[in-house]
């Protein structure tokens, strides 16, 4: 297998929010980064998709909001399972951050006094959710991007990043895939930031882009990283339900902060049934349950969804907080200015993921984790808002904590590792007689029917089961030999990736036998004091951390 090298000071995996201001921050250092991304730059990630808004405490529409009320509304709303202490530095640190991205030429709203606007958001006590009407995320990621390529910092697309290089205890660096030759390249880093997102194609009706797999997950966790609550997976309660080419596709919870109703195929408003005082802005992980219960009582409607409905707000205040939204459902036949639209929950973000420290160090020296690979900020339930808050704020430490290691570091290499890892790619290439393909659309499948909304132990139980099945068909993958663009190969690494996930994932689901925030058990309906504690896993065991 061809084999091409490429030295750097910090080598950052992933390139939307969390990854690009890590990079910002170790150029701001002296040293140079290196962003490499599985699909186009800036393009394969979710931050640019995220649609609502930034949270961060400013008071400029209610005075009475304070850093006190954010974390503890973040808290609450992750059900207490969050690293009380990346709480803290989220909420303290997010104000700063998004006047850094002022600097960089993101354009917020602005109220007619010039001061930032803040909407209502889930499960927050005031308004303090910054927007650029309902495109905040590409907004953002506009703005770094150009920062970026002011500082033309390294940028190398089409990349899958395949294992993390390490010796001992130490990460040295990185192999990938090109995706344009199926050749590896050998990545030497005096240290790496995985900043990769999360996983919301491990379910058939997701709002993710479609490269994510959880491939940072797998490639830290056989590194020998700790991962943390990963039975946390948070279901939007708002996708698109048709057509079926855009199921899936994220309404943003702005629909409701700004009015929507949730209706059923009864006409009847059910959210003052399930959460009478914040009704459509309660929690994520309550209106999605909320909305599931409906769809499964057969109040839903026929094409398997329950009606949003913003038709009793002007027009001109729709399009203009909406904008979106208002071309997104144009373009598939419907009005919301005059009609309600259909939705039901789709695959969003993922709550667990690597454990991280203040510092956005790892259980692995050298390497650093920022974004939605990390797990620990949000508990149990992220609130909307708060994600694009968390890219920004420890995409900056981990940037400032890899370039002070980066520059005590010397680059190291592990040629072994690196062949060895060239030798696992090279013999996926195989005349077996399953799909790549197929096979990840039965994982997939999987997932919905037994870990989505609503668990119990029976079909946990048969989920690990069929998984450690299917972890022993990897070997009969019919993967072509082919190289420019090999789909089979890429999907064989990917769903290899996937069943190892969805085991951890499914293993911690059983062991937490409760309910709590995203992760509802239906034999365990029930939060419990005794698993007021997070769930860690690596390669070698599992532990508890209390909360």
């Amino acid at each position: 297998m061809n084999i091409k090298t490429i030295s750097t000071d910090v080598l950052i995996i992933g390139s939307g929010g969390a990854g690009s201001r890590a990079a910002i921050e170790v150029d701001e250092s002296g040293l140079k980064a290196t962003i490499v991304s599985k699909g186009l730059s800036f393009r394969s990630g979710c931050t640019g998709m995220a649609e609502g808004g930034y949270n961060a405490v400013f008071k400029t529409v209610d005075k009475d909001d304070s850093i006190e009320a954010h974390m503890e509304d973040t808290l609450k709303g992750g059900s207490y399972l969050n690293d009380k202490k990346l709480v803290e530095i989220l909420v303290n640190e997010s104000p700063k951050r998004l006047i850094d991205l002022e600097n960089y030429g993101a354009l917020f709203d602005r109220q007619e006094s010039g001061q930032i606007n803040q909407r209502p958001f889930g499960g927050q006590t005031y308004r303090r959710t910054c927007y650029q009407g309902d495109r905040t995320g590409a907004e953002l990621l506009n703005a770094l991007k150009e920062e970026i390529i002011k500082r033309n910092i390294e940028c190398i697309e089409e990349v899958m990043i395949t294992s993390l290089i390490t010796e001992g205890n130490q990460v040295i660096g990185a192999t990938g895939l090109d995706l344009k030759d199926s050749s590896l390249i050998y990545f030497k880093a005096k240290s790496v930031i995985l900043a990769s997102g999360g996983a919301g194609q491990l379910f058939p009706v997701t709002s993710n882009t479609f490269q994510k797999n959880g491939d940072g997950f797998a490639i830290a966790y056989r590194a020998g990283a700790n991962l943390i609550d990963m039975e946390q997976i948070q279901f939007h309660p708002t996708g698109m339900v048709k057509p079926e080419s855009k199921k899936g596709v994220l309404v943003t919870e702005a629909v409701r902060a700004e009015g929507g109703k949730l209706i059923n195929k009864d006409g009847e408003r059910f959210m003052p049934k399930y959460a009478p005082e914040k009704m459509e802005l309660a929690t994520r992980d309550v209106v999605a349950r909320s909305i599931y219960q409906e769809i499964i009582e057969g109040r839903g409607t026929e094409s398997g969804g329950v009606y949003l409905d913003i038709s009793h707000l002007d027009d001109e205040y729709i399009e203009e907080k909406l904008e979106t939204m208002v071309l997104q459902f144009e373009n598939v036949g419907v009005d919301i200015k005059h009609e309600p639209i259909e939705v039901a929950p789709t695959a969003h973000h993922f709550m667990g993921g690597l454990k991280i420290d203040t510092d956005a160090s790892t259980s692995l020296e050298n390497l650093f984790g920022a974004g939605e690979v990390c797990g620990g900020v949000h508990g149990a339930n992220r609130l909307g808002g708060n994600a694009l808050a968390d890219t920004q704020v420890f995409g900056k430490i981990a940037g400032e904590s890899a370039s002070k290691v980066a520059k005590e570091s010397e680059i190291k290499t592990n040629d072994e590792m690196v062949e060895k890892e060239a030798s696992r790619i090279k013999n996926l290439i195989n005349k077996g007689s399953i799909k790549p393909q197929e096979f990840k659309n039965r994982i997939k499948n999987l997932m919905w029917e037994k870990v989505a909304i609503v668990r119990d132990e029976k079909g946990l139980n048969e989920a690990l089961k069929q998984l450690l099945e299917m972890q022993k068909e990897l070997k009969n993958l019919n993967v072509r030999d082919i190289k420019q663009y090999n789909d089979d190969l890429v999907t064989a690494l990917e769903v290899t990736n996937m069943v190892e996930i969805c085991i951890l994932i499914v293993k911690s689901a059983i062991l937490r036998r409760e309910s709590r925030g995203a992760h509802y058990r239906s034999d365990f309906p029930e939060s419990s004091d005794e698993w007021k504690r997070s769930i860690i896993v690596n390669k070698n065991k599992i532990k508890f951390e209390a909360r």
